[in-house]
């Protein structure tokens, strides 16, 4: 998506790299088609990416003013990208099986980063590209009929041992063949409640993969694990196509099921006290140094979000704390106003996906989802009716922004495949700031047109073509959720060194 404030966004993913002939050979990217008409039909190409520990993946990715779509640019000749198949000009359409066009720049960074070690990407050439998008062809539907309109996503399952039948899953080569196992499962036990389905084919286990196991390795693996494992699986008929591309099959494609630790995003709206929690800098047993929440204040903001007292913080906005001082993740709270979005989990959940080698962001979940579920409410909250807490909370706020040179200074998110916008950033002193935009807030109406049902892509036309100023009505997500629940059942609209003596304290 291009960014709304007009600006142009950069994402650096370049460094030096030698090249391996042997990967060149073993990642094909180009699938050649037998179609004799395809001269005019768009021909998207598969380029799989791997990088070793402190390499790039050399090549950057941006979008720009008056231009359509992720485009790849300075790809390193022999680096990872170049040896792939990218090419300067492509246009990025899926990260990891997920289509990403009309996805906020800033998201599709972010499923970037989350890759670790291993990305696939479907892009298109730039001419292509283009011509596709003047004669109005879907490139959802391109995309689609290239992976394959049938083909599932692996599944991501953690199976906890039950006192009957143990983890209920057993493990059987296939054709006598290294590394490739089919599942059985006992009826009702605890890996088909974990959500393996009978028939399913083995691909990853405890973070490792298991094509280079024998079954007697596998097994010893098995018995090392105690109580709980943590398995990748597929169906058969998907892992054919996967096998057909050549592509990778990874946990970062891969849908969770029963994971015991998830992150959360939590939403924060500031009272007249702030927040109501504190920021703290601790020292972990094992020497590391978290971001850690604290002491919230009871009916404060942060106890409304769901914030749990111990906490590890692991982004401000959709932006990472990990390379950050503790003064620098204060800035970023206080620099978003009166409303800001938390990424938290537990140290247990960090330590869970560590030793996964998984990112404990790739599965993060909405904190007011969670919140919506808890069996437990406050009796004052119980007495309130629905409305009365939307009176009393957010009501619609018209906001006026007038033209800088950068734009207007916001971008909008949405639920892919869904109607409906949000803001999804907003520029530290840029005119959506100035105006009152606030990260999260859903649009309503773009100068008087109701824009609710409307898809991004239609919305970012419009705002194109409303000149240099612009009236814009939004509502505070939450309050705007609580309102649809009332008029009609409708979908959320989600987001977006301590020493001993030595403290770092914030109150936020």
């Amino acid at each position: 998506m291009r960014s709304s404030s007009g600006s142009v966004e950069i994402i650096g993913l370049t460094e030096k790299c030698t090249f391996n002939p042997k990967e060149g050979i073993d990642n094909p990217v180009m699938v050649i088609t037998e179609d004799a008409d395809s001269a005019s039909t768009p021909s998207p190409r598969l380029c799989i990416l791997k990088r070793e520990e402190g390499e790039s993946f050399g090549y950057h990715l941006r979008v720009e003013r008056r231009r359509r779509g992720h485009i790849i640019t300075n790809v390193v000749p022999g680096g990872v990208g170049g040896c792939s198949g990218l090419q300067d000009g492509d246009r990025l359409l899926e990260v990891n099986n997920c289509y990403v066009d009309d996805v906020p720049h800033h998201e599709v960074a972010r499923k970037i980063k989350l890759s670790g070690h291993q990305l696939c990407l479907l892009v298109l050439n730039g001419e292509e590209y283009e011509q596709a998008v003047s004669r109005g062809q879907d490139l959802r539907r391109l995309a689609r009929a290239y992976t394959g309109e049938g083909c599932k996503a692996p599944r991501l399952c953690h199976i906890t041992k039950g006192p009957v039948s143990g983890l209920g899953i057993n493990f059987t080569s296939l054709e006598g063949k290294k590394g490739r196992f089919s599942v059985s499962l006992v009826p009702g036990g605890a890996a088909e409640k974990a959500g393996v389905c009978k028939g399913d084919h083995l691909v990853w286990m405890d973070g490792a993969t298991v094509s280079d196991l024998t079954h007697s390795a596998l097994s010893r693996m098995m018995k090392k694990c105690g109580d709980h494992i943590t398995i990748l699986v597929i169906d058969s008929e998907s892992e054919k196509e996967y096998m057909r591309q050549r592509k990778p099959i990874l946990p970062t494609m891969a849908v969770p099921h029963k994971l015991p630790h998830r992150a959360r995003t939590l939403h924060l709206v500031s009272g007249p006290s702030g927040y109501g929690f504190l920021l703290r800098l601790e020292k972990a047993p094992s020497g590391r140094t978290f971001h850690v929440l604290r002491e919230m204040d009871s009916g404060s903001p942060a106890e409304r979000a769901g914030m749990r007292d111990g906490e590890l913080l692991l982004e401000v906005n959709g932006e990472s704390v990990e390379s950050l001082k503790h003064e620098e993740i204060v800035d970023r709270v206080r620099q978003s106003g009166q409303q800001v979005s938390l990424t938290t989990i537990t140290l247990q959940g960090l330590e869970f996906y560590s030793r996964l080698g998984l990112s404990p962001l790739l599965f993060c979940e909405d904190g007011d989802v969670e919140r919506e579920n808890e069996s437990s409410t406050s009796a004052s909250a119980a007495e309130q009716s629905p409305q009365k807490e939307i009176d009393g909370l957010h009501k619609p706020r018209h906001c006026t922004l007038h033209k800088g040179p950068l734009g207007f200074g916001f971008n909008l998110g949405c639920v892919p495949q869904s109607p409906g916008t949000f803001i999804s950033q907003v520029a530290f002193g840029g005119p959506g700031q100035s105006a009152g935009l606030c990260v999260g807030d859903v649009l309503i109406e773009v100068n008087g047109q109701n824009v609710e049902g409307k898809y991004l892509e239609e919305v970012i036309v419009l705002l194109e073509e409303k000149g240099h100023i612009l009236s814009l009505l939004v509502m505070e997500k939450t309050g705007y959720n609580k309102l649809k629940k009332i008029d009609t059942p409708s979908r959320e609209i989600p987001d977006k060194e301590q020493e001993e003596d030595n403290y770092e304290i914030s109150v936020l």
